[in-house]
């Protein structure tokens, strides 16, 4: 296992790669709200003989930490100007979606990486969209999976953030122990069925995510804020994007995809039939056709 110090907080990261002669480019995996790169692994294995393959766990999900410790912070003040700069990044951390892109954007400076692919789901999607526009030179070409442009209810919105709080607070760690949980858990994310052990990777995750970074995210992500700021993200996007949306998605709906998508022409909207938000995991072979055919 692989960790890597990126503003103060240690992330988990692995490579994909397959033996070759010559240099391949990189594709960077972003994973979504409550889950971790374990999930992209069997898409990254896939395209590896064609991309070197970066997975890693955002801050707070999956391997890595939730938050800086006291030792690194204190360590970082008495050291040079700019890790005290640094440091005083590190401080300011918080569960805004563009921290995460910023974390993104640090992730690649530690790794030495100039330019690169994403492939980013759900919540990771919309780190990628804030990314692709900070940072656009970093970016070749980017694939959104299960992404989309909402808007604000304030009923709805409410409603979402009580039980998200109330989902996030109950997570007893005996839970992935129960018969058939990880079914009824995974059963409104997905149209067709996946292998157990995705079901049960996901499940572990969701139950081992730091709270503060699960609920902090659950009120960034779904807010009045990204809603009015979304649109004018993909509107202002310079980078060729592909976006994958599920035909039955309940999480982010097909709808959401095409209202995304008509905001850009630098969009390509494929609706996944017969799926719904791991489009990945449930037809594999129509989304590798897919996103082959977008790189090429």
């Amino acid at each position: 296992m692989s960790y890597i110090n990126v503003r103060g907080v240690e992330h988990y990261y692995e490579w994909i790669k397959q033996p070759s002669e010559t240099q391949k480019p990189v594709m960077v995996f972003i994973h979504g709200w409550a889950g971790s790169a374990r999930y992209w692994q069997t898409t990254a294995q896939a395209l590896s003989l064609n991309f070197d393959c970066l997975l890693y766990d955002m801050r707070g999900f999956g391997r890595s930490k939730g938050k800086p410790t006291t030792i690194e912070a204190s360590e970082a003040i008495e050291s040079s100007q700019s890790i005290q700069e640094e440091a005083k990044a590190i401080q300011k951390l918080n569960y805004e979606l563009e921290e995460y892109a910023e974390d993104f954007a640090a992730l690649l400076d530690k790794l030495q990486l100039a330019k690169v692919y994403i492939n980013a789901h759900s919540m990771g999607a919309s780190i990628a969209t804030l990314f692709l526009n900070r940072y656009p030179q970093r970016v070749e070409k980017a694939i959104l999976t299960c992404s989309g442009v909402f808007e604000y209810d304030e009923k709805a919105f409410t409603a979402f953030h009580k039980f998200g709080g109330y989902v996030v607070k109950f997570r007893p760690k005996w839970l992935s122990k129960i018969p058939f949980v990880d079914q009824i858990f995974m059963a409104r994310f997905l149209r067709r069925p996946i292998p157990a052990s995705e079901r049960q990777a996901f499940l572990e995750d969701f139950l081992v995510a730091d709270y503060e970074a699960a609920l902090g995210t659950i009120f960034t992500s779904v807010s009045k804020y990204q809603a009015e700021v979304m649109p004018g993200e993909f509107e202002k996007l310079t980078v060729s994007a592909l976006l994958i949306s599920g035909e039955y998605d309940q999480i982010i709906p097909a709808d959401l995809g095409r209202k995304a998508a008509s905001f850009s022409n630098q969009v390509k909207l494929v609706v996944m039939k017969d799926t719904a938000h791991f489009p990945m995991l449930e037809d594999a072979e129509t989304y590798l056709k897919v996103v082959q055919e977008f790189l090429n």
